[in-house]
């Protein structure tokens, strides 16, 4: 799949202030905590090596250890085994609340928008946001969009969940406040387990972007009355997350130029995936129904950034609102016409 080029500056300016100019310099081999459900073989894993080999050329040596489990590498990270982690936007956001937004839901509905939403990350007029006194952000990678997975392929209205079981990660509290919000039950679950609770059916349908169909074996738990719907929940991201003090200002933002560039290479992985799932698996929402979902999914940002909900009960604060209001313009920059550009409580 291709993406056209983009002409990045001249939306940046519009979108983000502040630049930071500083001075790179030669860095020691860095130990970097890198998640991969599948270790040192997974894509992920060769695609930080990647990143690791063109970060030469900027002084920076990243020594790569894998983990294929998520909240280990994030333990050692915390606990100063390692200077840098790569690992799930779910994971990091608690080092970035503005890059971890990205993957708010329904905010970004297409791979086009998610290129543009990166291309700004990468100028410098967003150093700022990603270069702070303890942590930067050294890149951002799309792992794909999120899908809902189902048992029953029926299920393709907001209605139909209602009263399900859905599969959440115990520490992703915008997922778990959908699941809440649509009136289905929350089945906590983390990363080694909710693929096996979807494949027994234990659960009737879980959150995941394309590679778990096979990495997951999740196709076991889609049988043949399963599927895919084919709407994307939320961009799902990797971010390289570094101490400030093991990675200069400059070498941060080079960084995340280096990432950007690497946006197709990441993209051909993410629509192999895609492409390897059979297209009778994939279900498609009723055309009529997607501007009620994109509502319902606005009204869940605006409640997960402001920490309230429609009845005044306080719920999880986890969105930054520059990055939902970025993102915001991204979405109307594709369609002006869209109700939210003129909403009066628009992000």
């Amino acid at each position: 799949m291709a993406f056209r080029p983009l002409a990045t500056l001249a939306l940046t300016s519009t979108l983000v202030l502040g630049n930071l100019g500083v001075t790179a310099q030669a860095q020691e081999p860095i130990d970097t905590c890198v998640f991969d459900l599948i270790g040192s073989a997974g894509d992920q894993f060769r695609f930080m090596q990647d990143y690791a080999m063109r970060m030469r050329e900027h002084g920076v040596r990243l020594n790569l250890k894998p983990y294929t489990d998520e909240g280990v590498a994030l333990a050692d990270f915390s606990a100063g085994a390692c200077d840098v982690l790569a690992a799930t936007d779910i994971r990091t956001r608690r080092f970035n609340r503005f890059a971890g937004t990205i993957g708010a839901v329904g905010a970004i509905p297409s791979y086009q928008e998610l290129q543009t939403v990166l291309a700004v990350l990468a100028s410098e007029q967003a150093a700022n946001q990603l270069s702070g006194e303890d942590y930067h952000v050294l890149g951002v990678f799309p792992i794909g969009a999120g899908y809902l997975f189902v048992t029953d392929r029926t299920m393709d209205t907001v209605e139909d969940l209602a009263g399900k079981r859905i599969a959440a990660l115990d520490y992703h509290p915008d997922a778990i406040h959908m699941v809440n919000y649509v009136g289905a039950s929350v089945e906590p679950s983390d990363i080694t387990n909710f693929g096996g609770k979807f494949n027994n059916r234990s659960v009737d349908a879980a959150y995941a972007p394309a590679m778990a169909y096979e990495a997951l074996e999740l196709h076991r738990g889609i049988r043949g009355d399963g599927g895919i719907i084919r709407y994307p929940l939320g961009q799902l991201t990797a971010q390289i997350i570094a101490r400030a003090d093991a990675v200069d200002a400059a070498s941060a933002q080079a960084a995340r130029e280096v990432a950007y560039d690497m946006f197709e290479e990441a993209m051909d992985i993410v629509m192999s995936f895609e492409g390897d799932i059979p297209d009778a698996v994939w279900v498609d929402i009723p055309e009529e129904d997607v501007d009620d979902y994109q509502e319902m999914f606005r009204q869940n940002r605006i409640q997960l950034r402001d920490g309230v909900d429609d009845n005044g009960n306080q719920v999880s604060r986890v969105y930054d609102g520059e990055m939902l209001t970025l993102l915001r313009r991204v979405r109307c920059r594709e369609n002006p016409t869209a109700s939210e550009c003129t909403a009066s409580d628009r992000e």
